[in-house]
């Protein structure tokens, strides 16, 4: 099954846009886990298997398990969720970003080594550093077009064209680059009007939409911008308002309830 039809089956399985990201800080891990040596691991598996049937997603972030030379963790985090949670697609997100056969390497590395069922990837080289990615149609990719960081202004609001370049990557992306479909974007919370304004280019594409949680972007604003016409077509990405909702031996139940109240708000406006 792809990435885009197994992302749609667990909207409707789950009755959830929620997706739970999985950025692994051992410095805030409960101090049972202090001494583990698989506690990234440990960690990340308590949270995936207390919210698993709560979301449309899990989106691990490389760098958190790469600086503390975690990827093995990584890879059986992974295998983990395919083996116990079939049908929950993982985006690793990474945001690739590099021409030719080092982009060739980067998707061996994504959906070889790891089996990530998406990967996230910079389109500011252009087609060439996507295209590497494209030779593999049943996995997704998944662009950034709007991020929700402050500093994207400096680029994705430059004129380009009588349009701004956010919005020039999202018109590309659905009219050019999505040639098999399994392409998506990355349109932050924290610009709503934008997030609607690439909505009404894309038509049903789907969209991950980080910045709510910690980063503040409103749930209800975020919907009404960003859902397609059936209710679906977002993956509402929380992190560490998920992951460290509870400091003690119950951080996932504590994780548990954080997710199950983001997933019910977000279904209150769809």
């Amino acid at each position: 099954m792809d990435f885009k039809t197994t992302l749609q089956t667990a909207w409707a399985r789950n009755d959830s846009l929620l997706c739970v990201g999985l950025d692994p800080d051992p410095a805030k891990f409960p101090a049972a886990l202090t001494h583990r040596a698989d506690a990234i691991f440990e960690f990340c598996k308590s949270i995936v298997d207390a919210t698993a049937d709560l979301v449309c997603a899990f989106k691990p972030q490389i760098a958190y398990f790469a600086a503390n030379r975690a990827e093995d963790q990584l890879e059986a985090l992974i295998r983990h969720i395919h083996q116990r949670h079939a049908g929950i697609p993982v985006i690793l997100d990474a945001k690739r970003g590099d021409i030719g056969a080092t982009a060739e390497q980067y998707a061996r590395e994504a959906f070889e080594r790891y089996d990530a069922d998406a990967l996230t990837v910079n389109p500011y080289m252009g087609l060439d550093s996507v295209a590497p990615y494209l030779a593999w149609p049943e996995r997704g990719l998944i662009i950034l077009c709007r991020t929700s960081n402050a500093g994207g202004s400096d680029l994705q609001f430059l004129e380009t064209g009588g349009r701004k370049l956010y919005q020039h990557v999202a018109e590309l992306v659905a009219a050019k680059w999505n040639t098999t479909g399994q392409c998506a974007l990355v349109v932050g919370a924290t610009f709503p009007a934008e997030l609607a304004e690439v909505r009404r280019r894309v038509g049903d594409m789907p969209l991950l939409v980080p910045g709510i949680g910690a980063q503040g972007g409103d749930i209800e604003a975020t919907v009404h911008a960003g859902k397609t016409a059936a209710g679906a077509g977002l993956m509402i990405n929380s992190s560490r308002a998920i992951l460290y909702a509870g400091q003690g031996e119950d951080y996932a139940a504590a994780a548990r309830q954080a997710a199950l109240a983001t997933r019910d708000a977000i279904n209150r406006y769809r």
